[in-house]
C-alpha cells in the first residue's frame, strides 16, 4: 500500500502549512479568549483575502462553488494541518458551522436560497450558525426535538429554544431544525429551514461560557429562542420531514474533518511537548527529556497520533469509495478513538510544561478549554461505541436492536 501524497498535492500542503505559520499562528493571540469577534475579524480580513488570492479558499468546496475541488481524503489532510491553529480554519473560510452549512446549502437549497444565503458564505462575506441541539432534549437523540415548525398560509411559525447553537454570535442566518410533521416516523419529523437572524421573533439569549471561555464569532455556543418567530415556506431545505437526512447528510463527512482537525491539535501539542523537554533544566545540565515518565509520554503520543491518523485517512477513503452509510462503522470508529488520543496528548504536553500549561501564556490551555467537547459534540462517544458494537455483533449473527425486552412475549 502505497501512504505518499501525490507531488502535486503536496506542494498544496506545504504552501498551506507555511500559510499558516507566517500569516496565520502570529494573529492567534489575540483570539483566544476574546469575547467580541470584532477585531480579530478585522485582523484577518486581508489574510482570508491573501488565501483566497492565492487559492486556498473553500478547500470542503467542489471548483464550482469556489472552492478547492478537494476529495474527503485530500480535504482531512488540509484539515489536519489547520487545526494546528484554533483560526486555522477560519483563515481559509472552511470553519464550523459554516463549511457543514455550505455543503447543505449547495445540495439542498434552491436557486434563490442560494443566490441569498450560499454565494456570499462562499465569498467569506457573512457566516450563518446551526440550531439544532435543545437544552430540553438529550442531543445524543437529534430526532426528539420540542421545537415546532407551524404552517399558516404561505409561512411556518417556529416556536423553540435552542442551546449550543454554534456560531450564533455575529451569524446573518440559521440553518433551523424543527419538528414539522408530528405524526410522521421518529425519523421524519423534522425539516430544516433557512432563518435570517433579523427575523422578528428570533433572538440570541446568550453567549454560553466554556470552560470559562465565553467564546465569540464563528467558535461562539449560544443560547437562541424562536417565539412566534415567521418565515415564508420557501424558506424549508428540501423535502417536508427531510431535517433528519440533511442532518446526518451533514454530520457524516464533517467527522473526518474535525479528526484530522484533531489530529492537528494533536501534532502541534506533541512537538510543543518535545520542544519543552528537551530544553527545560531542571537543575544545571539536567534535562526534563532525560525523565523516563517523559520518554514513555512521548513515545506513547507519537504512536497514538499516527494510529489515529491512519485510522482517519481510511475511513476518509472508505466514505469516497462506498459512501458513507457503508463507512459508519469506520466513522463511528474515528470518532470516539481520535478524541481519546487528543485528550490523552493534551494531558501529556499541559503536564511536561508544568504550571505554565494552564495558563493562556501558550494555547495548550484553550485547546484543552475547547477541546474537551470532542468527545461530546457530534454524538458522545458512548452512542459511537454502541454503533460499532451493534454493526459488528450483527455480522456475526447478534440483532441487538431485534432483540425482545426482557419478559416481553415471543
Amino acid at each position: 500500500m502505497d501512504f505518499s501524497v501525490p507531488e502535486p498535492f503536496q506542494a498544496t500542503l506545504n504552501e498551506i502549512r507555511a500559510f499558516l505559520d507566517e500569516r496565520v499562528i502570529p494573529v492567534e493571540a489575540s483570539f483566544r479568549g476574546a469575547d467580541d469577534f470584532a477585531p480579530v475579524e478585522a485582523a484577518m480580513r486581508e489574510v482570508r483575502a491573501e488565501a483566497r488570492a492565492r487559492g486556498l479558499w473553500l478547500p470542503q468546496m467542489a471548483k464550482r462553488h469556489g472552492g478547492m475541488g478537494l476529495s474527503l481524503l485530500e480535504h482531512g489532510l488540509v484539515s489536519e494541518i489547520l487545526g494546528r491553529s484554533p483560526i486555522g480554519n477560519y483563515a481559509l473560510n472552511c470553519q464550523a458551522p459554516d463549511a457543514g452549512n455550505m455543503e447543505v446549502l449547495a445540495e439542498y437549497a434552491s436557486r434563490a436560497q442560494r443566490e441569498r444565503f450560499l454565494d456570499p458564505l462562499l465569498a467569506g462575506e457573512i457566516r450563518s450558525c446551526f440550531a439544532m441541539t435543545e437544552p430540553g432534549r438529550a442531543g445524543s437523540n437529534p430526532v426528539w426535538l420540542e421545537t415546532k415548525a407551524t404552517r399558516d398560509g404561505d409561512e411556518f411559525v417556529i416556536d423553540g429554544h435552542k442551546w449550543f447553537t454554534s456560531g450564533a454570535d455575529g451569524a446573518a442566518f440559521a440553518i433551523v431544525m424543527a419538528v414539522t410533521e408530528p405524526e410522521g416516523a421518529p425519523h421524519k419529523r423534522a425539516s430544516m429551514f433557512v432563518v435570517p437572524t433579523d427575523t422578528p421573533g428570533y433572538s440570541l439569549v446568550r453567549n454560553i461560557s466554556v470552560m470559562g471561555d465565553p467564546g465569540s464569532g464563528w467558535a461562539s455556543h449560544a443560547e437562541v429562542r424562536f417565539e412566534g418567530c415567521r418565515v415564508p415556506a420557501s424558506s424549508m431545505l428540501g423535502l417536508p420531514g427531510a431535517g433528519f437526512l440533511i442532518a446526518q447528510a451533514r454530520l457524516g463527512p464533517g467527522r473526518i474533518h474535525h479528526c484530522m482537525r484533531w489530529i492537528g491539535i494533536c501534532e502541534r501539542a506533541f512537538d510543543m511537548m518535545c520542544e519543552r523537554a528537551a530544553t527545560r533544566e531542571l537543575s544545571p545540565g539536567k534535562m526534563l527529556g532525560e525523565k523516563q515518565t517523559i520518554q514513555n509520554w512521548i513515545a506513547e503520543s507519537r504512536a497514538e497520533i499516527d494510529s489515529a491518523r491512519l485510522a482517519v485517512l481510511h475511513a476518509a477513503w472508505r466514505i469516497d469509495a462506498v459512501g458513507q452509510r457503508e463507512a459508519r462503522v469506520e466513522v463511528s470508529a474515528i470518532k470516539f478513538h481520535v478524541a481519546k488520543v487528543l485528550r490523552n496528548v493534551l494531558e501529556r504536553a499541559i503536564q511536561t510544561h508544568g504550571a505554565l500549561g494552564i495558563t493562556d501564556d501558550t494555547v495548550l490551555s484553550f485547546f484543552y478549554r475547547h477541546e474537551r467537547g470532542a468527545q461530546i459534540y457530534d454524538g458522545p462517544d458512548e452512542v459511537h461505541k454502541s454503533v460499532v458494537a451493534r454493526e459488528l455483533l450483527k455480522r456475526h449473527g447478534l440483532d441487538v436492536r431485534r432483540r425482545p425486552a426482557p419478559g416481553a412475549a415471543k
